[in-house]
């Protein structure tokens, strides 16, 4: 890491941007993080290895009796059961899983059952070697992974009347209260189209971070319109004035020339984030971004592998670490990345990959994790009915507060759940 570096991690995302308010956009503290640091040799590899679930906690056997995929037009529901009568249903990715369920109904919902949902942690590992499924890693098995390890992780939790964030941390749940932001997806807009819906969408959350697009989309540098992006940079600082955190996703859009000129315009500005400045698996491109800038440097979302996080986290590639829980397999490997970044002294802040119960599932991971940066990303209120005992999971003044009942801690509607047909395997 170079000089001009370590001097911004002290002073600007050590202490501004996670430990204490931002002198140039006054943003408030959240949790104190220490200062990025080199991890001794082998230290990740033993982090990456520690247990996650909390098994001391469970003191009965939790046999999986079930595990099916519901659906319902567009909309699809895992729901699991157990031979102790206890019964969970969650919401997957359905953007992805949509178009791979046939492996998880295949490979991974009957490996489980008649298992002990106790041993979910070292049977992920068994299921990872069966049939050769190592083979098939990528998004298209991790996503069905993650769908069946929330519903697994659900039915401990309201078997054992524990919130999830109890079940994956030593520490138990360390905050409830959780800052959160808009981010438009919107390329297309024009200029001030982007203002106008920027607002829209911070006035819906309350909240003290926006987030908007940068580029084409893995584009080749071309901008999704001529000029756009050089305009916005400066236009949205102006509009919505020093308070503002902002963050800037380029979706994988720029080689090291024009990451270069964008970043050093997103730091003239005082940007928070530079998220994906190259392509996604040039991770050497992405290492020279962030050792060339002061901003921070945002990778993660499109990373299948744990060792090669491992490898981006000991050598920096990256500031704020971004796995997505769907995309990369669920809780417990995320938690592993989180372990190693918080080893390392960095954020490890959650790619949301769609909305649905997404930022539910976002909301239980950076309640419990070290450091999960100062802000979660938030997309809007679902549609899906369900009761929560304590928290409507509605946006006020910036915050959504986690639910502390057992698993996720709410409970879709059952009238809701009957309109829903099990998925058999395609024939």
């Amino acid at each position: 890491m170079t000089a001009s570096r370590r001097a911004f991690f002290r002073t600007s995302l050590g202490a501004g941007l996670i430990a204490a308010a931002d002198a140039r956009t006054g943003r408030a503290a959240t949790s104190a993080a220490p200062a990025p640091r080199r991890p001794a040799p082998g230290e990740l590899d033993r982090i990456a290895a520690e247990p996650v679930l909390r098994t001391d906690l469970l003191k009965a056997p939790i046999t999986v009796a079930s595990i099916e995929l519901l659906r319902n037009g567009a909309t699809l529901l895992v729901r699991a059961r157990s031979r102790e009568g206890a019964e969970s249903v969650t919401v997957p990715n359905v953007a992805h899983l949509i178009d791979v369920y046939p492996l998880l109904l295949a490979r991974i919902a009957p490996f489980f059952v008649g298992k002990d949902a106790r041993d979910l942690e070292p049977l992920m590992w068994e299921l990872y070697r069966q049939d050769s499924n190592y083979k098939l890693q990528g998004l298209s098995f991790w996503v069905c992974v993650a769908a069946v390890e929330m519903a697994l992780l659900d039915l401990i939790g309201q078997t054992s009347k524990r919130a999830v964030g109890e079940l994956l941390s030593k520490g138990g749940v360390l905050r409830r209260d959780i800052a959160v932001y808009r981010a438009s997806g919107k390329r297309g807009n024009r200029p001030e189209e982007e203002i106008d819906y920027l607002h829209k969408l911070q006035a819906e959350t309350g909240s003290k971070a926006i987030k908007f697009r940068l580029g084409g989309r893995m584009s080749l540098n071309a901008d999704s319109l001529p000029g756009r992006t050089d305009t916005l940079i400066p236009l949205v600082r102006k509009t919505f004035g020093d308070a503002m955190t902002l963050y800037g996703d380029a979706n994988s859009s720029y080689d090291v020339p024009n990451a270069l000129r964008i970043g050093h315009q997103l730091e003239a500005h005082g940007y928070a984030l530079f998220e994906e400045p190259c392509p996604f698996d040039d991770l050497w491109a992405t290492k020279e971004i962030a050792d060339a800038m002061k901003i921070p440097v945002g990778l993660g979302e499109q990373e299948s592998s744990l060792r090669r996080f491992r490898w981006q986290i000991e050598n920096r590639v990256m500031d704020v670490v971004q796995p997505d829980l769907h995309y990369f397999g669920g809780y417990i490997r995320c938690t592993r990345v989180a372990r190693m970044a918080a080893a390392a002294g960095l954020p490890c802040t959650l790619h949301l990959s769609e909305s649905g119960f997404g930022y539910l599932n976002l909301l239980h991971f950076a309640s419990y994790v070290d450091d999960p940066g100062p802000f979660q990303e938030f997309k809007g209120e679902t549609a899906i009915p369900f009761a929560c005992e304590t928290s409507t999971l509605k946006c006020k003044d910036g915050l959504v507060r986690c639910p502390s009942g057992p698993g996720f801690g709410i409970q879709i509607a059952p009238d809701y759940v009957r309109k829903f047909k099990r998925v058999d395997i395609p024939t």
